[in-house]
């Protein structure tokens, strides 16, 4: 965190999105936990695939689109919990899953973080690899009528991990940390995971967006760029490069809000797509 602008606005509103983005993340990680932990099942499955007190059902789509390419009829249930989960990430921003909700985010901040403070240096992967092993996986699925990603979906192996342990399970976990923190800078998140390029695809007219409304007051300083973890999508916005409007229109934005917590000036603020008021 830039200690410009704890310097600038006070400590927690340079840190109120991580604090909330941490207090989602772990609150919805331990609703899940609480039935095999406790004993108490307010919300049956993973991520992937759950119940809420018995009656509501949550489906994520890129496990119904799998479960589609196998040519397998899912249940009603399925059907019903992909559309519920597909229409609230359409409407808030698909890739709010991948700050607000996985878990993984946690794994790959905290090597984000390391990787600043030691100052490693590595290339990067072409951001469109994301959107190829989508169509692998989605591929894999109907050649072997499986669900391919589930088994090795770092998600689903996080949430193993806490609950079983095993070796396997961590090691994955473990994989995404070093794959972040010495072979690419936000590798995993930004450069790798078909499950946030499906939520991309399915945010990508998503009505809730960071918009850079104050541009005026940038100074210029970066610190937007070093903590965002797919900084591409800002300039356009924040330079109204083209006659572009503030708003960050780009479905790759994961409406972390690491930008309005890190900028002392207070250029970038949530809002809705509509909104490209600029001052």
């Amino acid at each position: 965190m830039s200690w410009a602008a704890v310097g600038m606005k006070g400590w927690w509103r340079s840190h109120r999105f991580l604090l909330l983005r941490r207090l989602s993340q772990f609150g919805i990680l331990g609703l899940f936990l609480l039935g095999p932990w406790a004993g108490v099942w307010l919300v049956k499955g993973n991520l992937s695939s759950s119940l809420t007190l018995d009656t509501l059902p949550l489906t994520d789509p890129f496990v119904l689109a799998q479960l589609l390419a196998t040519r397998h009829l899912p249940a009603l249930s399925a059907g019903v919990g992909a559309l519920i989960v597909g229409v609230f990430y359409a409407w808030v921003g698909g890739r709010m899953f991948c700050s607000w909700v996985c878990p993984v985010n946690v794994v790959t901040d905290t090597a984000a973080w390391l990787r600043r403070r030691l100052g490693i240096s590595t290339g990067r992967a072409p951001r469109a690899l994301r959107f190829w092993l989508l169509g692998a996986v989605l591929l894999a699925s109907a050649v072997s009528g499986g669900l391919v990603w589930e088994s090795v979906n770092p998600v689903s192996l996080t949430q193993r991990a806490l609950i079983f342990g095993g070796g396997l399970a961590w090691g994955g976990v473990a994989a995404v940390f070093l794959f972040d923190l010495l072979v690419a800078p936000r590798g995993w998140c930004g450069h790798l995971c078909p499950q946030g390029a499906a939520y991309a695809l399915i945010g990508h007219k998503a009505l809730l967006r960071v918009s850079a409304r104050h541009s005026s007051r940038c100074t210029d300083c970066a610190d937007c760029y070093a903590v965002c973890p797919e900084p591409q999508v800002i300039p356009i916005a924040l330079k109204g490069k083209g006659g572009a409007g503030p708003v960050i229109a780009d479905a790759a934005c994961t409406n972390c809000g690491r930008c309005i917590d890190v900028c002392g000036p207070d250029v970038f603020t949530l809002t809705h797509r509509l909104d490209v008021r600029r001052d």
